[in-house]
């Protein structure tokens, strides 16, 4: 990979993971912060988050989710570390 900064938009998609340490369902992301799932999914190929499928309940019925994870990598590169 391309040495490189992050793009503002990046670093703050990484900074929204590392605020919380379970991570966040990809549907809220895309959702609730407006995160596009192309960035997502640039972040999980980067290295930078992972995807995790799992099972959470929602109004009563068990539904299939995927959250997302900021890696040591993402918390480095939103330290200023280049990846």
């Amino acid at each position: 990979m391309t040495v490189r900064r992050l793009t503002t938009e990046q670093r703050e998609a990484l900074e929204l993971l590392a605020s919380d340490p379970q991570g966040a369902t990809e549907q809220l992301l895309a959702v609730a912060h407006g995160l596009e799932s192309g960035m997502i999914a640039w972040l999980v190929r980067s290295g930078l988050a992972t995807a995790t499928r799992g099972s959470m309940k929602a109004g009563g019925k068990t539904v299939e989710v995927v959250r997302i994870r900021i890696t040591t990598a993402g918390r480095r590169a939103i330290e200023g570390e280049r990846i």
